[in-house]
């Protein structure tokens, strides 16, 4: 069926004219298959479009707007309805859902001073009351944009957003309306404030604007001289997809070089036909995208105050045979200026975001200083674990001086902390970096931490190998690198330095910039007053601690009694030959304990110590009597224990000639050591103190624990009054004096002996050993120390058996402790329910410590031979009683063939000899297990 009848083609241009568009439109009603086939056949994109646009802005809220409106606000309606999705074009939310949803983010919202998903497509914008309001805020501060972004921040509310449109819709609107497309793109950057997202919308409307194939930007970041062009996006296409790809690599240019660094470096627009037959052209990024650059339009990027930014660049138009045009160049001159300013207000509200993430960090820093002041170690950890985070450095140390007076450099105290990121087990290497405190290889390269500590002012390294003040060849022995180094000194409230912290290398390859360094100097600001509080703390415990030992001895210990001292001072002293205490095999419990003080008045006199010293003689002896009276009455470390010891020492130094190698300054500390060096035993050794947390072990620590309070008891009854027996001395020879006697009391820890004695045993066997040279002499005097304390296994076989029983008694005692007190099972030595295997242990002392020392004396001092000999009687005894001991255990227990070898076994491996000092020896150390 026909509209009209068909006739000449004036007849039906006549119809044509005269129909009425009510007719058709009716007749078009009337035969909706017509209209379906008609549309399918002549109908195009564009036409569909159009319609899809006008029936979903029908269902909008433009919908309501009434009748009378003009056409174009309806238009705008339509267009601001369009959202963009990776699947084509979306329908705004209605005005309830979008009320519904600008209610829930504000409940989820409501602690966050800025939208995590602020890129998001169906952002609600504020209402016009909130808008207002913070409107009104900002506009009471000065009128600059970081202000209003300031206010922006501190509101806590999430920032404005219009919708951006289908890329479709912006190809659209370029063949339709330049004037719509251009402010399209505008306004679309115009509202974001994610630089990320920023700078690719730009690179795709680049390249929708120019009909460019690729586009790139690059910004410009540092300073001065040390300017860079840095692009996250140097190959992006109008094709890509909406949203960056965030696993991309930046590629840095630097300044000046290439065409990129030309432009940003001389301001001015290149738009080059054939780059290649450019000279200023570089060609690292087409070989490392694969891409082929042809021709090529490059503009600077300025911001509101005409300072270059960053730079655009366009490559190869999408049709391979045209080329920029400067048409393209007078729509990116129009267009960048925009771009200038938005850059710069993304920028400048990343930075605001990132100061107050700073400031954030501060304040948790401040908490955590309230939260931990008990542990030095902890709480410096906790701030460099901070600064890390924040600052993104691969390592971070902190390292504390040894003495803030001095003017010598040297650090006692190092802790530093290891990025996850840096380690292959990222899970565990936080944890282990903050367990671990020691000094590492890294440490070792301290050459700007010793440079910042002695001058106080902070170093910034942005190339290590470049700088002359840094250690290379040290760096290069560690196996770890340093690029870039920042280091602050660390100051008391006092304003002297007590520290350094320094962290090394952005995880992002970037040097330390001003910002970090000012954050870093921040931090440790708050790191020193960490410090100096924790210092005091534990200055307060170790005063508490102290007076609560001083209080302890005191209550037990009492100075003797004027009675005693006119006693001994008025009694004849026997002589050396009638008390026979110049024999290395003296009795050790032939003398009672007056005697044993007449007997060490002897020693002093017979050396000449009382003559050449002047000491006086009353208060020798009061000084005698109070030192016995601060014994305690244990079993074994008691009085006669501390004079057998000196007596053995006299035996050494008269019998065995030593008298005449040493110094009269030096025996005197000898003498008196001996005498002190176990004053206040409780009968326990280091490892019990420590295992109880004692007052002791909080005092001196738990290395040498016991022979530093053996000391400072000392010199607490040489302060005391009436009992200076060094009163006569000279200041020099007083301090020397007292410097000897420390390292005679302390010789006695085993510990120390197992660290020299190698080199002690080293030297003489090779006959290097030299009488002139200091260290030498000091080794010999703490190996002398020790063999006098293990002197009883040096006795007679029933005096050396004696006083081993004596020691596993008083072991037993602590052994009885540690299961009762502590609840745990003690080693052999101290459990007496294996008493039994003593003569297996007693050999292990004697193979282990005792014969290796005494055959080195003597190979130094012939003269002591008999000690050596007597040592190996004793060893016969003792592997006798072993012997004995497993025939009847074989007997009681016959398990095999091979059960002796067994026991054997068992008694030699019972206990490691440094916990066995089952002849004279102080168990207070736990030395390494050595062989003979």
């Amino acid at each position: 069926m026909s509209l009209v009848r068909r006739g000449p083609p004036e007849a039906q241009g006549m119809a044509v004219s005269n129909m009425l568009f009510s007719d058709v439109e009716s007749f078009l009603d009337s035969h909706p298959d017509l209209f379906e086939d008609y549309l399918n056949r002549k109908g195009n994109y564009s036409m569909v479009e159009k319609w899809l646009k006008n029936h979903r802005a029908s269902k909008g809220p433009a919908a309501a707007a009434p009748a009378a409106e003009p056409r174009e606000e309806k238009g705008n309606a339509c267009k601001d309805s369009w959202a963009s999705r990776s699947d084509g074009l979306q329908r705004r939310a209605s005005q309830k859902e979008l009320r519904k949803t600008f209610a829930r983010s504000k409940a989820i919202n409501v602690n966050r001073t800025y939208d995590e998903h602020v890129n998001s497509r169906a952002q609600e914008p504020l209402t016009s009351m909130r808008r207002r309001a913070l409107l009104r805020k900002a506009s009471s501060l000065p009128p600059t944009t970081a202000h209003i972004l300031s206010a922006l921040l501190e509101s806590r509310v999430n920032i404005p957003q219009y919708p951006a449109t289908a890329v479709d819709f912006k190809y659209y609107l370029k063949e339709h309306s330049e004037r719509e497309f251009f402010l399209e793109l505008v306004k679309d950057i115009s509202n974001d404030l994610d630089l990320t997202s920023l700078s690719y919308k730009i690179l795709v409307f680049v390249c929708i604007m120019v009909d460019a194939d690729r586009c790139s930007l690059f910004l410009v970041e540092g300073t001065g001289n040390k300017k860079t062009l840095v692009s996250k996006f140097f190959d992006v296409h109008a094709g890509t997809t909406v949203l960056p790809s965030m696993n991309s690599d930046e590629v840095q240019v630097p300044w000046g070089k290439g065409i990129i660094g030309y432009v940003a470096e001389h301001g001015e627009t290149v738009n080059i036909p054939d780059a290649y037959q450019d000279r200023r052209f570089s060609d690292e990024i087409d070989k490392l995208t694969g891409y082929k650059t042809k021709s090529l339009l490059c503009m600077p990027i300025r911001n509101s105050d005409g300072e270059i930014i960053g730079v655009a660049q366009a490559i190869n138009k999408t049709s391979s045979r045209e080329l920029f045009t400067e048409d393209d160049e007078k729509v990116l001159q129009m267009y960048l200026p925009f771009c200038g300013i938005a850059i710069s207000n993304a920028q400048l509200f990343a930075a605001s975001r990132k100061e107050y993430d700073r400031s954030r960090a501060l304040l948790e820093v401040v908490n955590d200083l309230f939260e931990e002041q008990t542990d030095l170690e902890k709480i410096v950890r906790k701030i460099m674990h901070r600064a890390q985070t924040l600052l993104k450095c691969e390592r971070c140390s902190v390292q504390l001086l040894e003495d803030i007076e001095s003017p010598v450099v040297k650090f006692t105290k190092s802790f530093e902390l290891l990025s996850p990121k840096c380690s292959a087990d990222t899970e565990s290497s936080f944890k282990d970096s903050m367990e671990k405190s020691s000094y590492s290889d890294w440490l070792i390269n301290n050459s700007i931490a010793e440079l910042v500590a002695s001058t106080g002012l902070p170093v910034n390294i942005s190339d290590a190998y470049q700088d002359p003040r840094f250690d290379a060849e040290a760096d290069q022995f560690s196996d770890f690198h340093i690029r870039s180094v920042l280091c602050v000194p660390i100051w008391n409230s006092n304003h002297q330095i007590i520290g350094v912290a320094q962290v090394l290398n952005r995880l992002d390859g970037k040097p330390f910039d001003d910002a970090d360094q000012r954050l870093f100097e921040a931090f440790v600001i708050f790191c020193g007053l960490g410090i100096n509080n924790t210092i005091m703390y534990d200055q307060v415990k170790k005063s508490w601690a102290k007076q609560s030992v001083a209080l302890d001895v005191l209550s037990y210990h009492a100075t003797c009694s004027k009675t005693e001292v006119d006693k001994f001072k008025a009694a004849n002293i026997p002589l050396v030959c009638e008390l026979g205490i110049d024999k290395l095999s003296f009795d050790d419990f032939s003398l009672d304990v007056d005697v044993m003080i007449t007997a060490a008045l002897r020693m002093f006199i017979e050396l000449g110590m009382v003559q050449k010293f002047k000491i006086d003689y009353e208060t020798l002896c009061r000084w005698l009597l109070t030192v016995r009276k601060n014994y305690r009455m244990v079993l074994y470390h008691n009085w006669r224990h501390a004079f057998n010891v000196c007596q053995c020492m006299f035996a050494m130094l008269t019998t065995a000639g030593f008298q005449e190698t040493l110094t009269e300054l030096e025996i005197l500390a000898l003498i008196v050591g001996c005498v002190c060096h176990d004053l206040d035993h409780r009968g326990t050794n280091n490892a019990f103190q420590a295992k109880t947390g004692s007052a002791l072990a909080l005092l001196y620590g738990t290395s040498a624990t016991l022979e530093h309070h053996h000391f400072n008891h000392a010199v607490m009854i040489l302060q005391s009054e009436g009992h200076n027996i060094f009163s006569n001395l000279s200041s020099t020879e007083y301090s020397d004096l007292m410097q000897l006697l420390k390292q005679s009391i302390l010789a006695t820890d085993l510990t120390l002996y197992f660290e020299k004695r190698n080199t002690f045993f080293e030297l003489v066997s090779k006959g290097e050993y030299n009488w002139n040279v200091k260290a030498h002499r000091d080794m010999c005097r703490s190996m002398m120390m020790t063999a006098c304390d293990l002197g009883a296994v040096t006795k007679p076989w029933e005096i050396s058996r004696k006083v081993a029983e004596l020691v596993t008694s008083e072991f037993f005692e602590q052994g009885d402790r540690e299961r009762l007190e502590l609840k745990l099972t003690p080693s052999a030595i101290f459990d007496r329910n294996r008493k039994d295997e003593l003569p297996g242990l007693q050999l292990e002392w004697i193979d282990g410590i005792c014969s290796p020392l005494y055959e080195t004396l003597v190979k130094l001092n012939p003269k002591l031979q008999p000690m050596v000999d007597m040592i190996r009687a004793n060893r016969a005894n003792w592997e006798e009683l072993n012997k004995k001991r497993q025939s009847e255990q074989s007997v009681s227990d016959p398990t095999g063939p091979y059960s002796a070898e067994t026991t054997e076994t068992k008694s030699c491996t019972g206990a490691k000899p440094g916990n066995t000092p089952c002849c004279g020896g102080d168990s207070e150390s736990t030395p390494p297990k050595t062989a003979s």
